[in-house]
């Protein structure tokens, strides 16, 4: 992956000042290392009227597969070869986004302690990238950059040059080229539309970001003219924060037009104002029913089954007094989801150590899940058609006999309590059944009395004194062995 940096420069403005600007000494090349290999820097030329800046990025493949989305810690497992044989090592993107912020990061904010008038003066820059992957193409590429006042070329790379009807690929060599620009602004425009061209990111992309790319798009972002696109494709198209996003800018331009600051706009609401609280959303209150059951039942060792995007999991992590949590389901991309939200790429050793993600099917006995002191199957049994439940139950309560079993499932009867969900309509499309007070404790009783539990009842959420609670909750505790085979 590589990148140059030109300017020209006089007798009184010598091109060498770039050297200054980058934190850099002309004559030297440095190494500089990264979480996914080495980034170089070194000068092809560097003399009063030319200085060339370049950045090689030395990509290890291996080390972005386990720090990604690979089978790295807990990752969704994925032995495609395509996980190592890919653009990355040469394309620009995101990888190169970052390295440019790491190994520039003063320039990129402007700060030149030996030198400190340089940031501000203007310069001719040229800009020059091999090969940049962009979705939509040239045109998109001169649509990105011509608003900041960029000459663009934009040529395409043909597939193969011994092939010409093959056609063009999605990569181009870019040159962009100024006769008046900062170079904290160039990098910043670097920085920002690298990524948005490549149109993909080889990190989680977390609600830090919109702040990344609001201090890159400082002076710039706000008015131009493909802002949309370029917040939701840095943003990985995450619609929540794309329209955080957006709506920070959108003061942001209010502010300008007006000749004001942010926070003068943004006044609408007292910093400090008594509101009413918050009620607690249902899905925290089953986890907190969840974790507090377990808790009394001394578990240490506890499966999620049917885990989803690993909410359930992210909570248990947080109590040191469970020391090993599995969390199991059927889709691959919820347990991609899941992995992504624990930051498993990024965890330390130890407690990463306490965590695993095992993609499996409740319809079949898994000697994976034997010996755990504790089982969970939150909202799970709803999602199957009742012909599967036995398979379910004897996989669970029959095969892998975890001391504790917890099952959560929606009541139906204060389905009426919900006026946003119309008469007749279970909670949720995928849905099979949704089980009265009755019909739960029915199943839960019959399932304990064939496999050798006890089970009591708690609710979860409010308990209506008609029609009960949101959710309710059965927790299967296992019998000696004496009293399961009597019973």
């Amino acid at each position: 992956m590589f990148l140059t940096l030109t300017t020209t420069g006089t007798p009184e403005r010598p091109a060498t000042d770039l050297g200054f600007l980058l934190h850099k000494h002309p004559e030297k090349a440095q190494a500089f290392s990264t979480s996914y290999g080495t980034a170089h820097v070194l000068y092809p030329e560097a003399d009063a009227e030319r200085c060339t800046a370049a950045l090689l990025l030395e990509v290890d493949a291996v080390a972005l597969v386990r720090r990604g989305k690979g089978k790295g810690r807990g990752g969704a497992p994925d032995a495609a070869l395509a996980q190592y044989v890919n653009d990355r090592p040469y394309a620009a993107s995101s990888l190169l986004a970052v390295a440019l912020s790491s190994v520039f990061s003063s320039a990129m904010r402007g700060v030149c302690n030996a030198r400190p008038e340089l940031p501000a003066l203007p310069r001719p820059l040229r800009i020059e990238v091999p090969a940049l992957p962009a979705r939509g193409g040239p045109a998109l590429v001169r649509r990105l950059f011509e608003p900041l006042g960029w000459t663009v070329t934009a040529e395409p790379v043909p597939l193969d040059t011994e092939f010409p009807e093959w056609g063009d690929s999605r990569y181009v060599r870019l040159e962009l080229e100024s006769a008046d620009r900062t170079l904290a602004e160039a990098l910043r425009h670097l920085y920002v539309l690298l990524p948005v061209l490549d149109d993909a990111k080889h990190y989680w992309v977390s609600s830090e970001e919109v702040d990344k790319l609001l201090r890159a798009g400082e002076g710039w972002l706000a008015g131009h003219p493909e802002q949309k696109l370029i917040t939701s494709r840095y943003l990985s198209r995450r619609w929540s924060l794309t329209r955080q996003a957006t709506e920070r800018l959108e003061l942001v331009r209010l502010a300008e037009t007006d000749d004001s600051e942010v926070e003068e706009i943004d006044n609408a609401v007292e910093g400090e104002t008594e509101t009413e609280e918050r009620p607690t959303p249902l899905a925290v209150q089953r986890r907190e029913a969840i974790t507090a059951a377990l808790k009394a039942s001394g578990a240490a060792r506890v499966l999620d089954l049917g885990c989803g995007q690993g909410q359930l999991v992210q909570a248990l992590l947080k109590d040191p007094a469970f020391t090993e949590i599995v969390g199991l389901d059927v889709s691959m991309r919820a347990l991609t989801i899941a992995s992504r939200r624990l930051k498993l790429d990024r965890m330390g050793e130890r407690q990463a150590a306490r965590v695993k993600l095992l993609q499996g099917s409740l319809a079949y006995t898994d000697r994976r899940l034997k010996g755990y002191d504790a089982a969970v199957l939150s909202e799970v049994i709803e999602h199957l058609d009742l012909p599967r439940l036995p398979a379910l139950e004897y996989a669970v309560f029959g095969s892998a006999r975890p001391r504790t079993v917890l099952v959560t499932t929606p009541n139906v009867e204060y389905n009426v309590r919900w006026e946003s969900l119309p008469a007749g309509h279970v909670r949720h499309g995928d849905h099979r059944f949704e089980w009265t007070r009755a019909e739960f404790r029915a199943w839960a009783e019959a399932v304990a009395a064939r496999h050798g539990y006890d089970v009591g009842f708690e609710p979860v959420g409010p308990d209506d004194p008609e029609v009960g609670p949101p959710t309710q909750m059965a927790v299967f505790t296992l019998t000696t062995p004496k009293e399961a085979k009597a019973a």
